[in-house]
């Protein structure tokens, strides 16, 4: 039986998920705070597209709420067949994959800690559908679908990375928190401290007259962090291109949301900063909503993204979940809404795949996961001597390693390296501090 908490839970997700425009409600924090208004409500209805056949427009079921904006994200949005192959690809390749760690995890093959990103695959995959390749994204420890999406990475490297191996990401080195590739800054174990980073990313970018975005990625477990607030307002003052992202799963560890956070509207609580609420299991809604928010950050700064999710398993491997939240709480989400299961139902009625599509992505994707796991179970790991390789970017930074006492310790250069440190382009790039 449901407790009395735990329906509110449901109350809380579910619920909200099923509502429609007709039903949505008006939101406001503050005084200054405007009730929040989408495109399809105060504009007109576009007219009928002709798409090819291999298209289709979907209207999103659960409207955007938003914060200091008047208008929000496009609510009727085009799929592509080749779009919904990929996107459902790649949910079902995030679900095995985590599905693999776990596994991985049980035999004792990773060490430390293992926080699984399954139930909320759709945000990964909206999010980096709407990402364009020089667009950064820096993420917390929850990380191995992003490495495996946004990073680039092979299912092999994320895997073997768990297990230490020298074909992992990070050859073995960092493990489940610390995985990092061209444009992907990474996971952070230290909760919110990637927040003020990826504000510096921005800051780069836009000191370096770049056209590029950072999504900045968070739970709501760290939505009442001080440098969270403090990253805001520094990100306001000069208009940096980064977004905000809170993908809210609605437990920080073993804590619900409403319990740890007087609001729990993630999106609002930037104060100044526009802020859009989005379901984050709806890859649709959440491509549509990181959409708008890179373009209105280029254009205009800083702005919150909320994504409300779920996540099945426990905070981290090791955490017995049906401590704070019962069996039939998490059935209950998955069943009436499954990421993966809700966009495979859409792209059938949609006539955009057939059945025998979807079993060859998901015959695919076991393949891929399989070969993965051996790799990850097989390969060798890295020699003693890699505790001091790769230390330093640059090559001209070679030699003995710096403040070792006791040893002289060779640096060992593994990766090809710098030639010489980047250097930043001093140009016109104004940061505007007027508010």
């Amino acid at each position: 039986m449901l407790s009395s908490m735990q329906r509110g839970l449901i109350s809380g997700i579910c619920d909200l998920m099923q509502q429609t425009t007709m039903h949505r409600a008006a939101h406001s924090t503050t005084a200054q705070q405007t009730r929040p208004q989408s495109q399809s409500q105060s504009q007109p209805q576009p007219k009928k597209e002709i798409l090819p056949e291999d298209s289709c427009l979907v209207h999103l079921p659960i409207d955007f709420k938003l914060h200091r904006l008047e208008h929000g994200p496009d609510t009727l949005v085009s799929l592509k067949r080749k779009e919904a192959s990929l996107y459902l690809r790649q949910l079902m390749a995030l679900r095995r994959l985590e599905a693999a760690a776990a596994q991985l995890y049980k035999e004792q093959l990773v060490r430390g800690f293992c926080h699984l990103y399954t139930g909320q695959e759709a945000c990964a995959v909206g999010v980096c559908a709407a990402l364009r390749p020089q667009d950064n994204l820096i993420a917390g420890y929850r990380i191995h679908g992003w490495a495996y999406l946004h990073g680039g990475l092979s299912a092999q490297a994320v895997l073997a990375e768990l297990t230490g191996r020298a074909s992992g990401c990070a050859r073995g080195k960092g493990g489940s928190m610390h995985m990092y590739a061209r444009h992907f800054y990474g996971g952070h174990g230290i909760v919110g401290a990637q927040i003020p980073l990826g504000a510096g990313i921005a800051l780069a970018s836009k000191y370096q007259q770049l056209d590029a975005v950072c999504v900045a990625l968070y739970g709501d477990g760290a939505a009442n962090q001080g440098q969270l607030f403090e990253s805001f307002n520094m990100a306001q003052l000069w208009k940096l291109p980064v977004v905000f992202v809170c993908e809210n799963n609605n437990y920080g560890m073993a804590t619900s949301s409403w319990r740890a956070s007087s609001n729990t509207n993630n999106y609002t609580r930037g104060d100044y900063l526009p802020g859009i609420w989005a379901d984050g299991q709806d890859v649709l809604a959440v491509r549509s909503a990181i959409e708008f928010a890179i373009d209105y950050a280029l254009q205009r700064g800083p702005l919150i993204v909320e994504l409300c999710t779920y996540r099945y398993a426990g905070h981290s491997m090791s955490d017995c979940d049906s401590v704070y939240r019962s069996r039939d709480e998490v059935q209950e989400v998955r069943r009436r809404h499954d990421a993966v299961e809700r966009f495979q139902r859409l792209c059938v009625d949609q006539q955009l795949l057939s059945a025998e599509h979807l079993q060859e992505i998901a015959l695919e994707v076991r393949r891929e996961m399989e070969l993965a796991v051996k790799a990850a179970k097989s390969d060798e790991e890295l020699p003693l001597t890699h505790l001091w390789s790769d230390v330093y970017a640059d090559n001209a930074l070679q030699g003995k390693i710096r403040g070792v006492l006791g040893q002289q310790l060779e640096h060992l250069r593994t990766t090809p390296g710098r030639e010489k440190p980047t250097k930043c382009v001093l140009q016109k790039a104004s940061l505007n501090t007027s508010t």
